[in-house]
């Protein structure tokens, strides 16, 4: 029985593959720091996060979570809580806090002067933290700190980035600024607090359980008081997160009973829905419906509203839009505002592709044209370059690269060059040449 037991906390020995304690302590000292670079670093990822929000792309937000640097004050506050070393403690909270405002400042200019202003789902899903976001904190910040006390760090340290999402918190908060929006400031304060601290805490029990040394030795009541303080500090922030997770809890349950309600009653019958409406924060909550060709009397209307009981739907009630003029604007104002985001959208991709496209050529026969015009041409690339000019106007100039086996003369090169702008219709372009190598037979 010994020998197994032996054997499992072997195999789980978190002091294998473990780097050097102090050179541990010095990367991690080295991380805390927001000045120069990092400073810089961290407010191009905020509006790389805040971009990606605000248009609702998750290929965007991720990759700020991958550059951000704001995991490194919260290791450092984690380790200097764990080994007693109050100086790298309050070093590590002193730059959090500088991050933290200047990651706020920049959020919030960027949603005060950015045309779109409409709550996206990627930014919604930040204001209301719960207890999966502690367990994402905490376990999340295991799996970093255990990747930073190894010798080889593995690929993890990008997954926590992703993982504790700290970037788009902050930005949801600057997001609540700019529009005065507190419920969504708080709220997403609230997680971004949730995230640092569990880091914190989760980095606290490394840093323990491989036993670093301490910096400055505690009494008794010292150790006790600072236990006192994380522990008061874990309650302040998991009991809210209960009741939020409870709260979410509901909501989903809620939905669930009203989906079976409408595709028992309505889709089941063959009865096609145009219009479906659920206000869940209205008392009392309201689902509204309205439906292409079946018409229902007061009668049946009164009837289903009963039958709301029988799905456990409590305190709600059944609006069955009939009124087709009031229908069709409600209908019409839903597509327009969409339509109003969508349009938005689409002027910016043309813009996009506008100037993309004038880097660009599309005209895949002038390659084939010059090889049989010009033998010794093998292959034939062309591309755009843009040259600023003194009047500050910017011109584009065709990049011509061609490879051949052999030299040629600068006659020939001349003429290859004349027919290309004649082909291109451009008054400018340059012309390269790109030798290609000789393969040589070896003989036996």
């Amino acid at each position: 029985m010994i020998n197994i037991t032996d054997k499992i906390l072997n195999f789980i020995d978190l002091h294998k593959g473990e780097e050097d304690k102090k050179t541990v302590i010095q990367n991690i000292s080295s991380t805390v720091s927001f000045r120069g670079s990092n400073l810089w670093i961290l407010v191009c990822a905020i509006i790389i996060a805040s971009v990606g929000l605000n248009v609702n792309s998750t290929a965007v937000i991720i990759g700020a979570m991958l550059i951000s640097p704001l995991m490194g004050p919260i290791v450092g506050a984690g380790f200097g809580l764990g080994m007693y070393d109050f100086e790298l403690l309050k070093k590590s909270i002193k730059n959090l806090l500088i991050a933290t405002i200047a990651s706020l400042a920049t959020s919030t200019i960027y949603f005060y002067i950015s045309p779109f202003k409409e709550a996206q789902s990627e930014l919604l899903a930040r204001t209301s933290p719960n207890i999966y976001d502690i367990l994402i904190a905490f376990f999340g910040g295991l799996v970093g700190v255990i990747a930073v006390t190894r010798v080889e760090k593995g690929n993890p340290i990008p997954g926590v980035a992703i993982a504790t999402a700290l970037m788009p918190p902050l930005c949801t908060a600057g997001y609540g600024l700019a529009l005065g929006n507190f419920k969504f400031f708080l709220g997403a304060m609230y997680l971004y607090t949730i995230n640092c601290v569990f880091i914190c805490i989760a980095t606290f029990v490394i840093v323990n359980y491989l036993k670093y040394p301490i910096t400055r030795q505690l009494d008794t009541v010292h150790q006790k008081r600072v236990k006192y303080i994380i522990t008061i500090l874990i309650l302040f922030l998991i009991v809210p997160s209960i009741y939020f997770a409870y709260q979410l809890f509901i909501q989903k349950n809620y939905t669930f009973k009203t989906e079976t309600f409408i595709r028992k009653e309505f889709l089941d019958n063959d009865y096609p829905i145009i219009y479906k409406n659920i206000e869940y924060n209205t008392n009392p909550k309201r689902i509204e419906l309205a439906f292409l060709t079946k018409k229902f009397n007061d009668a049946e209307i009164i009837n289903l509203n009963k039958k709301l009981t029988e799905y456990d739907l409590k305190n709600t009630r059944l609006i069955i839009k009939q009124d087709t003029f009031n229908l069709s604007k409600d209908i019409m104002n839903k597509i327009n505002s969409s339509k109003n985001l969508v349009d938005q959208k689409d002027v910016l991709i043309n813009d996009l592709r506008n100037q993309l496209s004038q880097y660009q050529f599309k005209n895949l026969q002038i390659g084939s044209e010059a090889k049989i015009l010009f033998p010794f041409v093998t292959s034939l690339s062309i591309g755009n370059y843009s040259s600023e000019h003194k009047d500050s106007k910017t011109k584009i100039i065709p990049i011509i690269l061609f490879q051949s086996k052999k030299d040629i003369t600068s006659e020939t090169k001349e003429k290859l060059k004349s027919w290309l702008k004649v082909r291109l219709q451009k008054d400018s372009i340059e012309v390269y040449r790109q030798s290609v190598p000789e393969i040589k037979t070896l003989k036996k």
